[in-house]
């Protein structure tokens, strides 16, 4: 039952995904041809909430579930490294018509040709586990 939270947190992430019609391929093919605000006005949403989110905790010291503070590292900005990995997600995602999380919600819904995708994606960060050390950071 230690892991109830998750499993929650999942389903509801699911529900979210399904109703703002986030897991639709045809959605995100209307955001890659710019015929439709809907996919944008999602990301703007998840953006601000993001960010006001980030804003609280660092206004306010606030500390996760155990207590321990939450800390935000700065990030070294390596425009190619940014660029290129932007590249290769955003073409998947526009090839696919899924990205990460609405992927597992489309298997949920017992959309089983996303398998091929899952399948891609999965083998996409093995590859890049193998072959991290030899790629520039």
């Amino acid at each position: 039952m230690k892991g109830l939270k998750y499993i929650i947190a999942g389903i509801l992430f699911g529900i979210v995904m399904s109703k703002s019609e986030a897991i639709s391929w045809y959605r995100i093919q209307e955001m890659f041809r710019f015929q439709s605000f809907h996919m944008y006005g999602i990301i703007g949403t998840a953006v601000v909430l993001g960010t006001l989110a980030v804003f609280i905790i660092k206004k306010y010291n606030l500390r996760d579930y155990q207590g321990n503070p939450i800390v935000f590292h700065p990030k070294e900005m390596s425009i190619p490294r940014y660029l290129i990995g932007g590249t290769i997600f955003g073409l998947g995602w526009a090839l696919t018509g899924a990205c990460p999380g609405p992927m597992f919600v489309n298997i949920g819904h017992a959309y089983w040709a996303i398998l091929v995708a899952v399948a891609g994606a999965l083998g996409g960060t093995y590859l890049y586990g193998v072959l991290r050390d030899k790629l520039p950071h």
